[in-house]
C-alpha cells in the first residue's frame, strides 16, 4: 500500500485502533475484539512484547491495514516494514524517521503539538500529522490551526473517545486514533474482550 493509498483509506474510515500493553497474547486478543467491533486500521506500539510477530500475523488478514507506533529510529521503520507494517507513527518529529518511511514506501505520522512542528513534519515528507499530546483547546485548536494551514492532515489520538470523536472531525481533523479509551488496561487485564468489542463498535459509529 502506497502512502497515498493509506491516506485515502484513513480518510474514508476516519479512525484507527491504537494498542499499547505489556502482554503479547492479550494484545492479539484485544485487537481481535477491536476488529470484530469494526476497525480495519490497527496500530501496535513497539513497546508491546513480540510486536513484530503481531504485525506479521495481523498484516496477513484480508481487509486489515497494520501499522506500528512509537517508531523512533530508521532501523525501527525498516523492521516494521519488513514485518508487514503499512504505516509508522511516532510521538515526535524526526526528519530521519520520516525519510526512512518515504524510502520504504510507507506512510509516516509523526507526533506534533504546534503549528511549527506540523509544518516541519509536512515539509519533511510526512503523510499525516499526529496531534500529541492533545492541546487544551481540543477541537477548537485544530480548527484554528487549519485556518492558515488548510492542507495539513491532522490526526488527534490522545484523549479521543467515543463521546468527542465527532467533535474532532467536525473541527477539521482528518481522522482520529483511539488509544486508552478503546483499550482500558483493566479490560485487558481481566480479559473482557466483549467490552472492547462493544466499545469499538460505538467508536466506529461515532465517526461514521
Amino acid at each position: 500500500m502506497t502512502p497515498e493509498a493509506f491516506v485515502e483509506r484513513l480518510g474514508n474510515t476516519r479512525a484507527s485502533a491504537i494498542l499499547r500493553t505489556n502482554d503479547q497474547d492479550k494484545a492479539a486478543l484485544a485487537m481481535d475484539a477491536a476488529i470484530r467491533g469494526g476497525f480495519t486500521i490497527v496500530e501496535f506500539t513497539l513497546t508491546i512484547p513480540g510486536v513484530y510477530e503481531l504485525v506479521q500475523d495481523f498484516s496477513r488478514r484480508d481487509g486489515i491495514v497494520v501499522g506500528t507506533g512509537t517508531v523512533m529510529t530508521p532501523a525501527e521503520v525498516e523492521q516494521s516494514v519488513h514485518a508487514g507494517a503499512q504505516f509508522v507513527v511516532a510521538p515526535n518529529v524526526d526528519p530521519a524517521v520520516i525519510q526512512a518511511a518515504t524510502e520504504h514506501g510507507v506512510a509516516s505520522m509523526p507526533g506534533t503539538h504546534t503549528p511549527s512542528e506540523m509544518l516541519l513534519a509536512h515539509r519533511s515528507g510526512a503523510s499525516l500529522c499526529k496531534l500529541f499530546p492533545a492541546p487544551a483547546g481540543g477541537p477548537v485548536w485544530v480548527k484554528a490551526v487549519l485556518g492558515p494551514l488548510p492542507y495539513l492532515k491532522i490526526v488527534p489520538t490522545n484523549g479521543v473517545d467515543e463521546h468527542n470523536a465527532a467533535d474532532w472531525l467536525a473541527a477539521g481533523a482528518f481522522g482520529v486514533g483511539f488509544v486508552a479509551p478503546l483499550f482500558p488496561a483493566d479490560d485487558i487485564e481481566k480479559e473482557r474482550w466483549d467490552r472492547i468489542e462493544d466499545r469499538a463498535a460505538r467508536c466506529i459509529a461515532a465517526v461514521s
